[in-house]
């Protein structure tokens, strides 16, 4: 049995960033590349990565963005650049950004991924839902992650997306997108990948939402802040269900116990980034006026994972690549439980590639964390010789 993977990842820790650039490369490169797609801290000078980077793969698409941390055969790192690079005999990509995300409109949304995927569909007509995969990377600190992703799945149907929003190693910053040569802020890139192997876009989190039921009775969708629970000021009503008191609304404690919004039967994590100090809770996903919440409580982090990995193997065989998008309040947890290494182990196993990242999107829908991903399995035919 055979499953060498088509596809190269490389994980590199140089602190230079041309360094970096340079042994990502050595890494990565292959003859006649579709793209390649790399995450990397943003420590780094980005103007000397990008140049280097630049360089070094002249014509290739370059496609990428900085993050809360970086997944590869190096295990979870800081300061470090991931990345995988696809071979042209194996995929046919279409890729483009969408700027100005402050001026986000859903009609000029639609023509975008209208256009992106005519682009696809004119250099492989037989684009289809099984065929046929969107991978979303996008300003982590735009607060435009819920229109836009719901746009752009309106447009692509039953074509499976899924993504994560880009970090810059928890300065709260300014997160950055890589496309045509050059980092970019208050952007989305989109990146259509058809392809004849088989793969699964998928999500997984370990919590399981318990039943007593929290209503948003006043909110801020715009800035991600609720206001009222149940009639009651935000986080007193949200410690009561915890029992704890509003002091002890510690970034641990709603980490491990998130609120989650039940759509269509499956919940969708909702995260809280910090309680205020006038007794209100700012969110990392929208929330608005007469949603129903319910709080959830943790189970196995790791287990969950592995889980997931092995459903995905059943009906894909063995992995030759999974692009994944993790939150990066599952690294932290992952952190204190001392579960890194363990986890680590596990995406390399399945030949992982991704990032931390500042939300995921999956589907229509923004959420957090969670565990996005795109896996790409082994052909039959490879498998039985």
């Amino acid at each position: 049995m055979t499953t060498d993977s088509l596809f190269r990842r490389a994980h590199t820790r140089a602190v230079d960033a041309r360094q970096a650039a340079r042994e990502f490369h050595a890494g990565v490169s292959q003859p006649d590349m579709a793209m390649v797609i790399f995450f990397c801290s943003s420590e780094y000078d980005l103007e000397a990565l990008g140049d280097e980077l630049n360089r070094l793969f002249g014509d290739v698409p370059l496609l990428g963005c900085t993050t809360a941390g970086e997944i590869g055969p190096g295990g979870y790192c800081g300061h470090s650049l991931s990345g995988v690079s696809f071979p042209a005999a194996a995929c046919v990509v279409a890729a483009d950004r969408f700027p100005l995300l402050q001026q986000f409109k859903f009609s000029a949304g639609q023509t975008f991924a209208k256009n992106l995927l005519q682009s696809l569909e004119s250099r492989s007509p037989e684009v289809s839902t099984s065929n046929t995969f969107a991978f979303l990377l996008i300003d982590g600190l735009s607060v435009r992650e819920e229109p836009v992703v719901y746009t752009l799945q309106s447009v692509l149907g039953n074509i499976p997306l899924c993504g994560g929003s880009a970090g810059d190693d928890r300065k709260f910053a300014s997160t950055w997108i890589f496309h045509e040569g050059a980092f970019h802020t208050d952007s989305t890139l989109l990146i259509l990948v058809s392809t004849p192997l088989p793969f699964r876009v998928f999500k997984t989190q370990h919590f399981v939402s318990e039943k007593e039921r929290l209503v948003v009775t006043e909110a801020d969708a715009t800035n991600r802040v609720v206001k009222e629970i149940n009639g009651l000021p935000a986080a007193e009503e949200y410690a009561r269900v915890l029992g704890v008191t509003v002091a002890e609304l510690t970034p641990d404690r709603y980490s491990e116990t998130p609120i989650v919004v039940v759509i269509d039967g499956t919940d969708y994590v909702r995260s809280v980034q910090k309680v205020n100090p006038d007794g209100s809770l700012t969110f990392f996903c929208a929330i608005e006026d007469g949603l129903v919440l319910r709080v959830a409580r943790g189970a196995d982090i790791v287990s969950n994972l592995e889980q997931a990995f092995g459903h995905i193997q059943e009906e894909i065989g063995p992995l030759q690549l999974c692009i994944g998008c993790d939150c990066i309040l599952r690294n932290l947890e992952l952190a204190r439980k001392h579960l890194t290494e363990q986890t680590a182990d596990l995406f390399d196993r399945n030949n992982t590639i991704g990032f931390s990242t500042y939300g995921e999107q999956y589907g229509g829908v923004h959420v957090n964390q969670t565990f996005t991903g795109i896996a790409i399995g082994t052909p039959l035919e490879k498998i039985d010789g």
